[in-house]
């Protein structure tokens, strides 16, 4: 067997790891790599959809590969060039972008085993997205040549395609409806309509690997890990925590994993001085003391797709005798994840009407067509803000020029500042807070060379990731002959602590026996 690491070997994301046997193979992840594409890119500065994978190719932002989807390659690409792959599938560990962000990209025959919760926010997401080629994984819009083919154009396409799926969990009859519609398409009047992909469970797909699947804990609901068999037992990680509500889940796949010959382990908090493991106990048991002793509204700010710190906030919310508002992007992810696991958790929280002129038809269709006396208005909350407790991330808070707090409190629970750039957005979003009086938890604006930094508050957020004790007790338990370290920045603390580590580069090659 042999296992290539295209991408995510000295980076946080990425990954894109591909083991062959016999001249078969499967990916673990296709993300995108995020601190690549922070090189040349920005938020008003983006690859070029029109020249398909022109951009990304050229500026090596993806593997140089003959695996892509043929109306995305420009006449003037010539990707006979470049090794063509017999790619079986792609085995996606969880709905984060740096690890299912570049799969839009791939060859449509190319399916995706992945979770059924997985599934079903990788369509959301799909559905409350704007146009793009990276948005593009359920399904995507085919483009076709315009003039001397070295632009391409989605605009005459008259459907979307759905990719294939390959399940790993049962599939609820809701979560096979899901997949298959488009809010509005069954309109006379839609754009296009969605030719839906084929889902299947994986003991009905014949693949050259036999694989297992285990959902582990993360920061997001789905997270899987896979144990590959061939001459080799593989083991993937994906992104693990064991400080989570489901940690459980992620100490039976250690135990099942136990004697794998290779182990693939992300190395995220490798990095990190500090070994501190918060739980979502503790940061429940912070944020419902800061509402408690908070007058006016609430803002909490936790990572989009944290569902387990948003039923952390429902209940903070009973707790404290308010109620929770999400977006309605957030409301459309929660219907996409009862159609997966049957949890309503809409019934729990209200959601926020934004003052727009026009509704998107997932919204008007599916959000207000269900849960239209869920709405409440800005007025509403301007009117009573100790009601309420608002999940608004940084892009929500020109929201707050409608509800007009004056006064009142803002949680950040989620991750910390990693780039200069992130550092600006808290400079940004603090001066949104100081604007309208709200007292902050969870960090605070520091001097540092005399510029203003954010300084983070411990207690407030549970990391998605284990911790440098937890990697080392993962790795004694499975006892593998060989490790090999992804989703990190900080190899060397692997080399430093197991004398069977292999770092490779990445596009780099192991053969395991």
């Amino acid at each position: 067997m042999k296992i290539t690491v295209f991408d995510g070997a000295t980076t946080i994301g990425g990954n894109k790891i591909y083991v062959e046997e016999n001249g078969k193979g499967v990916f673990f992840d296709f993300g995108m790599n995020f601190a690549r594409y922070s090189r040349y890119f920005a938020e008003f500065l983006n690859e070029r959809s029109t020249r398909g994978i022109h951009d990304l190719l050229y500026l090596n932002l993806i593997p140089k590969l003959n695996i892509y989807r043929s109306d995305l390659i420009p006449s003037d690409l010539d990707m006979s060039i470049y090794p063509k792959l017999n790619v079986e599938a792609v085995l996606l560990s969880h709905a984060h972008v740096d690890h299912c962000g570049n799969i839009s990209l791939l060859d449509e025959s190319i399916p995706v085993m992945a979770s059924p919760m997985t599934m079903a926010i990788l369509k959301a997401m799909r559905d409350v997205s704007a146009s793009g080629i990276g948005s593009e994984i359920a399904y995507f819009s085919c483009r076709e040549p315009v003039g001397d083919g070295r632009v391409l154009s989605s605009i005459k396409s008259k459907f979307y395609k759905g990719r294939d799926f390959i399940c790993t969990g049962g599939i609820p009859d809701e979560l096979a409806k899901f997949m298959c519609y488009k809010p509005g398409q069954e309109s006379k009047n839609a754009r296009k309509k969605l030719n839906p992909g084929n889902i299947c469970h994986v003991n009905d797909h014949n693949l050259s690997f036999d694989i297992d699947v285990y959902e582990v804990d993360h920061s997001i609901y789905g997270a899987t890990a896979y144990i590959l068999w061939g001459d080799s037992a593989i083991a993937y990680t994906g992104d693990i925590r064991m400080h989570g509500k489901y940690a459980d889940r992620s100490k039976e796949f250690i135990k099942r994993a136990k004697g794998a010959s290779v182990l693939i382990i992300e190395g995220t908090r490798a990095s990190r001085n500090e070994d501190v493991n918060e739980s979502e106990d503790t940061v429940f048991e912070n944020c419902l003391k800061a509402v408690e002793e908070s007058e006016g509204v609430v803002v909490a700010d936790f990572s989009p797709r944290n569902f387990e710190r948003l039923e952390t906030f429902i209940e903070i919310a009973g707790r404290t005798s308010r109620e929770l508002v999400v977006t309605a992007k957030d409301a459309y992810m929660l219907h996409a994840m009862e159609c997966a696991d049957g949890v309503r958790r809409i019934e729990d929280v209200r959601i926020y009407h934004e003052l727009r002129d026009r509704k998107n038809k997932w919204e008007e269709i599916v959000v207000r067509g269900k849960w239209e006396d869920r709405y409440v208005d800005p007025s509403d909350i301007s009117s009573n803000p100790e009601n309420y407790i608002l999940c608004f991330s940084f892009y929500d808070m020109k929201h707050l020029l409608d509800i007009k707090p004056d006064g009142g409190a803002y949680i950040y629970s989620s991750s910390e500042a990693f780039s200069e750039e992130q550092e600006f957005d808290f400079l940004r979003l603090y001066n949104w807070l100081q604007e309208f009086g709200l007292r902050v938890y969870g960090f605070e604006m520091v001097l540092d060379n005399g510029r203003l930094v954010p300084s983070f508050i411990r207690g407030f957020h549970a990391s998605g990731h284990a911790s440098k004790g937890d990697l080392r007790w993962v790795i004694e338990q499975i006892d593998p002959d060989v490790i090999i370290p992804v989703h990190t920045e900080n190899s060397v603390w692997f080399e430093e602590n197991f004398e069977n580590v292999v770092v490779l580069k990445d596009g780099e090659t192991i053969e395991v026996n």
